[in-house]
């Protein structure tokens, strides 16, 4: 895919458009029973899933590129993690996995040292090489979607800035 031709990112954006676009038409289709009600088959539960999902003003395309976001960081994780239990340390990492989105609080690390084998401040350590190799995780992930290397900053920024709008 050349430069000029955008990002794989739009290219999905725009095939998902079309997509739509073309299942919205064979629904109005006559011959296809366009202009009927469709009936849900378990309309009481899809009501119930409605009424549980936040109200959110964002566009298609921002929920769009949110979940794209969220898509990468959840492979970087996968990638991560296999990491961890091909080399044997799985256990490590899901005791240490809750400090890649929290910030661990006074004496998180005393109380998890002893069960690991470690001194606190061993864990701190642990966890600061986690969360950078989760870094590398998904800036390994973002390089799959990119024509470029020079194009991997930006698509970090763009990450970041659909995970917080």
């Amino acid at each position: 895919m050349s430069r000029e031709k955008g990002k794989f990112r739009t290219f999905l954006l725009a095939a998902l458009n079309h997509y739509l676009s073309d299942e919205r038409d064979r629904a109005r289709a006559e011959k296809r029973g366009g202009g009927q009600p469709l009936i849900s088959l378990d309309e009481t539960e899809a009501e119930q899933r409605y009424l549980q999902v936040p109200a959110s003003n964002l566009t298609p395309e921002k929920i769009f590129d949110r979940r794209w976001a969220l898509t990468v960081l959840e492979e970087a994780l996968q990638r991560l993690r296999q990491e961890y239990v091909n080399s044997g340390r799985g256990e490590l990492f899901e005791s240490l996995s809750a400090f890649l989105s929290n910030e661990a609080g006074v004496g998180d690390y005393d109380a998890l040292a002893p069960k690991l084998g470690m001194t606190a401040g061993a864990v701190g350590v642990a966890v600061h090489r986690l969360r950078q190799r989760y870094r590398e995780c998904v800036r390994l992930e973002l390089a799959q979607t990119v024509a470029s290397p020079e194009d991997l900053n930006e698509e970090m920024n763009y990450l970041f800035a659909a995970l917080s709008g």
